[in-house]
């Protein structure tokens, strides 16, 4: 059950994204008490193994480039929690912005969200949704050094995620749906030969169990048609990515494809809401137009509070206030 956390935000970012972190970093740059509440971070920013198209670097990952904008976002005094929002109400003078775990409050608000990771839809998944339960191998593998952990998934992102839980955790049951590991044939190889990953070919889970937290999962084998238990402190998610806009249609304009309306300052069609990024229905889904445009809502975020207190518009990012 949420908690009301009742201090007032200036804006709250939903969406850990790289869209929502540019934001974040240009509010924090004004000195606005910024928040950012994602699953995880960076979405899909992070499948890139390898980026060569953003300007001013030669060559990055995304989850690098994501983790460089995010220690800025910091060192600026901007806060980051990973929980996942559920609803966002308006109130006479705020929103009310309800997650999984707690509920926050803030003058103004940036959607990133951009594609949110695809859950398994299975019993237990929703009770246990941080406490063992994660859509963000590089966020929360850390927290279960030493321990044993599932990861389920399939491809690239899936691969690399159970090679960096190889390097933290003493074990790790990598349940895939297909016959055999799928992805670059490298990384298949390190997957193959890592003796701290348990590969469950061809199956799926059915159950997450625990008390107050994860302790088990039931797993089955369409191939042997045989269920099994297995003990595990932790499960991460890690099936993609799906557009989840369907808890915003009350609040703002989407369009047919379920995408955001936003004009050219990011402004949706909600007063103190504004966008960025592929959830917004701009038509190039690329790294850099969604930093761009997350620059341009946090500072049109900026730009709203301001107008609250009756002063004048931000024209740049040049200087704090």
């Amino acid at each position: 059950m949420s908690t009301e956390q009742l201090e007032l935000h200036d804006v709250i970012v939903v969406g850990a994204s790289l869209a929502g972190l540019s934001a974040a970093l240009y509010i924090a740059r004004q000195g606005f008490d910024v928040l950012v509440i994602g699953m995880d971070l960076g979405g899909q920013a992070t499948l890139a193994t390898e980026v060569e198209n953003y300007p001013g670097i030669q060559r990055i990952s995304g989850l690098s480039l994501v983790d460089r904008i995010r220690s800025q976002v910091e060192k600026f005094g901007g806060q980051i929690t990973y929980e996942e929002v559920t609803t966002i109400e308006k109130k006479e003078s705020s929103f009310k912005v309800k997650t999984n775990m707690f509920s926050y409050y803030a003058k103004a608000i940036v959607l990133a969200v951009g594609k949110s990771p695809r859950k398994l839809k299975v019993r237990g998944e929703e009770e246990f949704k941080g406490r063992g339960v994660s859509y963000c191998t590089v966020c929360d593998a850390a927290f279960f050094k030493d321990k044993v952990v599932a990861l389920v998934g399939v491809g690239d992102e899936a691969n690399e995620s159970a090679i960096y839980l190889s390097k933290l955790v003493k074990k790790t049951y990598y349940i895939l749906p297909t016959e055999k590991v799928i992805g670059r044939s490298d990384v298949v190889s390190q997957v193959e030969n890592n003796e701290k990953i348990v590969l469950l070919l061809d199956s799926e889970v059915k159950e997450i169990k625990g008390k107050d937290k994860v302790s088990s999962i039931v797993v089955y084998n369409r191939n042997k048609k045989e269920l099994k238990e297995l003990e595990v402190e932790a499960i991460f998610v890690e099936m993609g990515y799906e557009l989840r806009t369907s808890f915003l249609s009350n609040l703002v304009k989407l369009n047919e494809k379920g995408e955001i309306v936003i004009d050219k300052l990011a402004k949706t069609s909600c007063e103190g809401i504004f966008a960025a990024g592929d959830v917004t229905d701009v038509p190039y889904k690329q790294m850099i137009i969604a930093a761009g445009f997350g620059a341009i809502a946090g500072l049109s975020a900026c730009n709203y509070l301001l107008s609250l207190k009756g002063k004048g518009v931000i024209v740049s990012d040049w200087k704090k206030l």
